[in-house]
């Protein structure tokens, strides 16, 4: 204990639960680490009589191994400790046997992987504080979250889902939001442009990752990537902090728990359902090389990575990001199960995405498993029964799980064969019309197996990584030069068209293909069967400048333009947003179950011709409420012979994108449809028999 530090009483305390809590006697503290020789716990006090300032001075008490230790838990309650504003972590030391898997360092103070709150800099983007260390907090002050007494959870079916993925600083940071200072960037900033996502007309938001991360991490060291600032947060430093600058106004840890559940009421209350992107394929923590200690590696790194004691208990890197959690392992998946239940009890949130989610298939020692406990033990979990869970079915070592997730008849999967057909068909690549008729239809030869069904597959033109679909239709390659990596970072696999002029052009013709290539996506999109996923900002056009890549740049780059949405409004904007209430006022788009040979007639005679890049079809429903589509990915005009409406009824023109808008999408519809269409190049209509 330092000189002049304050003293305290102390108790053994007890194992469980892990992390912080409180009992009769004062504070408890427990901490896993199976292979620690030594623990003591760290503690930053409040000033007397100010405690929301943090006394200088370090308190630490060592655990005895033989009073403070419960199997592979250590523990400890310390008497009239402050409630709230407390920092603390520990310092622990163990084997130092780096070939066994060992990275104890015990002048590392290092945060419990169990604290509700984390403590870091108070404003993102503070370059004055980057070096800023972090600890975990705790606030038994503040009173519980009023959710009010008409508050109830959305609980919208799967198949009505239509996701928004969007991240929270970028969705308001920019002056163009029009928010006061205090708020861009933050979650109550989401609240402010809720009425925008009603609007456009999605009912579920997925969030970048919401996790405690520092934004900071590149530049602690000098290397090419050090002018760059995390701004997409793949890179937690724990698993149920939220992430405390986004805090409105740099209110701190506390205020961040508080506004984040401001939010998904908001959201909620809206009618809005939370998606949390969760990262537990890797850690901040980085590689053995240029490593980041902040937790696990500190705590028990040979439990909670996966290592290869064949090779000098080097870590395996599965993640592409340095280390990979060791999720098979019993505490490892525990730790994840219960971060899980944290985020769905404690915030409400209505579910999660994987990031990397092959990962989490991995045996410890990376080997691919056919029933991996961990995604069983979610798919069984009773307090996740509610939630949507997504992997993402693939990871950096090759596990391409694409179709194939284990998947208990729970987990839906981002359909990575979807965005690529999607991407080949509407911009002209020859053979692919199959695929795309394949793909529109529920991609059933992925999903139609056991009790899956279509809205397992999540639908996607465009995510957070890669291409914007502006710069899917305005660059052919990707252009990463601003990331410090020489172009080498990012997908060279884009199959992407820039319709005739590589990026920016004045050139009208070219312009509006570009506009209208954006509409044939989006239609197909939305009329797909499957839950369809857009990205914020494509409702306008947003654009990288061909950045494929672009996690790392805090500015307009990723910054959602409130100015250019206005300017869009009018048309770009106004026809994303009545397509997407147009499928969710049809259940044709939206069915239950795959659809069978009464379901849709496919008015095609050319499977078989590679050159052929025309495909119509009309889904039928049993109202007589039958939609008729036609997508033209020639260079030319193509006459459609259009089928004979249901009786009594007649074809309504609802969606033409080569029209100017209003004239493109009119929900009602425009009568006057004859035996034929001609249906422009690069473009795709959509009829509604009424």
């Amino acid at each position: 204990m330092l000189k002049d530090s304050p003293s305290f009483r102390v108790f053994p305390g007890q194992a469980h639960p892990l992390g912080v809590s409180e009992l009769e006697s004062g504070i408890n503290f427990a901490i896993f680490s199976q292979h620690a020789t030594s623990v003591t716990l760290c503690l930053l006090l409040p000033e007397r009589g100010e405690p929301d300032k943090i006394h200088g001075k370090m308190v630490e008490l060592p655990l005895d191994p033989c009073a403070n230790k419960t199997g592979d838990i250590w523990h400890i309650c310390v008497e009239d400790l402050p409630q709230s504003n407390v920092l603390y972590g520990y310092r622990i030391d163990g084997p130092r046997d780096w070939h066994q898997g060992h990275r104890f360092d015990p002048n590392t103070i290092l945060i419990d992987p169990y604290a509700r709150l984390v403590e870091g800099r108070c404003t993102f983007g503070d370059a004055s504080n980057k070096m800023a260390k972090f600890f975990g907090t705790y606030d038994f002050n503040s009173l519980p979250f009023n959710w009010g007494d008409n508050y109830k959870l959305p609980n919208i079916p799967e198949k009505d889902l239509v996701i928004y993925e969007m991240n929270i600083r970028a969705f308001t940071a920019d002056k163009s939001s029009g928010l006061d200072s205090r708020k861009r960037g933050s979650y109550l900033g989401v609240i402010e442009k809720i009425p925008h996502l009603l609007e456009l007309g999605i009912n579920a938001v997925e969030l970048l990752p919401v996790f405690e991360f520092d934004e900071f991490e590149f530049q602690r060291r000098p290397n090419p990537r050090d002018h760059m600032i995390n701004t997409w947060g793949y890179s937690t430093i724990n698993f149920f902090a939220p992430m405390s600058r986004y805090a409105s106004a740099a209110g701190g840890p506390a205020n961040a728990s508080r506004e984040f559940k401001e939010m998904v009421k908001a959201l909620h209350d809206a009618g809005i359902e939370v998606i949390l992107d969760v990262v537990y394929n890797h850690t901040n923590e980085a590689d053995d090389k240029h490593p980041y200690t902040t937790s696990f590696r500190g705590i028990d790194n040979k439990v909670y990575y996966m290592v290869d004691l064949q090779n000098k208990g080097q870590l395996l890197n599965f993640s592409g990001c340095g280390n990979t959690l060791n999720c098979n392992h019993p505490v490892v998946m525990e730790l994840i199960l219960d971060s899980l239940r944290h985020w769905a009890v404690e915030y409400h949130v209505d579910g999660f995405r994987f990031d990397l989610a092959s990962v989490l298939c991995r045996g410890t020692d990376g080997s691919p498993l056919n029933a991996p406990p961990l995604i069983r033990a979610i798919a069984k979990d009773a307090t996740l029964s509610r939630c949507k869970i997504i992997s993402e079915p693939w990871d950096c070592g090759g596990l391409y799980l694409v179709g194939r997730f284990p998947n208990w008849d729970r987990w839906a999967e981002w359909n990575g064969k979807y965005r690529d057909d999607i991407r080949k068909f509407i911009k002209g690549d020859p053979g692919m019309k199959g695929s795309f008729a394949t793909r529109v239809a529920g991609s059933a030869d992925l999903y139609k197996v056991n009790k899956r069904k279509p809205y397992h597959s999540i639908n996607f033109v465009i995510a957070h990584d890669g291409f914007t679909l502006y710069d899917l239709v305005s660059y052919n390659f990707k252009h990463n030069e601003a990331n410090g990596e020489g172009g080498n970072d990012g997908s060279n696999d884009n199959f992407s068209w820039n319709c005739g002029c590589e990026g920016e052009t004045t050139d009208a013709a070219i312009i509006s293909l570009r506009f209208r290539q954006m509409k044939n996506f989006h239609l197909a999109l939305m009329i797909s069967q499957g839950t369809p996923m857009m990205l914020m900002g494509d409702e306008y056009g947003h654009t990288r400048f061909g950045n494929n890549n672009s996690y790392g740049h805090d500015t307009a780059i990723n910054h959602f333009q409130w100015g250019k949405l206005e300017a869009r409004r009018s048309d770009h904007f106004r026809f994303f947003s009545e397509v997407i209430n147009f499928r969710r006022s049809r259940r044709v788009f939206g069915r239950e179950n795959f659809i069978g040979k009464n379901d849709v007639t496919w008015h095609e005679d050319q499977w078989d011709n590679p050159e052929s890049k025309f495909l119509a079809f009309t889904l039928h429903e049993k109202n007589g409420c039958d939609i008729y589509l036609a997508f033209n990915a020639h260079s030319y005009f193509v006459k459609a012979g259009i089928p004979s409406p249901p009786p009594k009824r007649h074809w309504f023109r609802v969606a033409d994108t080569n029209l100017e808008s209003p004239d493109d999408f009119v929900p009602q519809g425009v009568a006057g449809i004859g035996k034929t269409y001609n249906v422009a190049p690069y473009s795709s209509i959509l009829l509604e028999a009424k």
